[in-house]
């Protein structure tokens, strides 16, 4: 079967994408407005070592005005991406629900955080990886209302329990990622044979 995606409405594509793009890591972004908004995102990944980059696609509300993550980012240029374990998964799926711009998932779904620079928002609480970043530009999608945001790393949180060799610094972080509409953990891992 071939699918040519004009011929198809956005819902569509957006199922077809998600069930093949797998797995995807879920970016749960914490950024400074008139409240504290901290949500997630599964269209992120990383980008680029050199600058440390990474990209989240952001789309708008139903009314068509930014979500709350872009509006913050563009105002205040920071934000930390906090990576979802088990523990987490129940708020993280409650904070993907849209509030008013004066809520805060933080205080709605009793989501704790941490501060840990003055500069930048704090993180959720107890989750075991965050990267502290900072706003470094927008693709343009022609005509899109979903905007791609590089964002740079700055500094980044390692909860020591999951370095497994800080000689080599080598970690194992059990994250949740997003499969279709379902969310998952990776299973077992594969070890690539040698190449000669």
């Amino acid at each position: 079967m071939l699918i040519d995606f004009k011929d198809r409405v956005l819902n569509e594509k957006y199922n077809l994408m998600a069930q093949l793009i797998i797995p995807r890591p879920i970016a749960w972004i914490v950024t400074q407005g008139e409240v504290l908004n901290i949500a997630p995102f599964s269209y992120f990944t990383g980008l680029s070592s050199n600058p440390p980059t990474m990209i989240v696609s952001i789309g708008h509300r139903p009314d068509g005005t930014p979500k709350d993550t872009l509006r913050n980012l563009r105002e205040h240029k920071k934000c930390v991406v906090c990576l979802v374990d088990e523990p987490h998964l129940e708020a993280m799926h409650y904070s993907s629900k849209g509030l008013d711009v004066s809520q805060s998932e933080a205080e709605v779904f009793d989501i704790a955080t941490q501060k840990v620079f003055d500069e930048f928002p704090p993180m959720v609480e107890g989750v075991k990886a965050a990267f502290f970043c900072e706003y470094m530009q927008e693709v343009d999608l022609r005509g899109s209302k979903t905007i791609p945001v590089i964002i740079e790393i700055k500094h980044l949180y390692i909860d020591e329990s999951i370095i497994t060799d800080k000689e080599k610094m080598s970690l194992e972080l059990d994250a949740i990622a997003r499969i279709g509409k379902s969310y998952a953990k990776l299973g077992e891992k594969i070890t690539p044979p040698v190449i000669p």
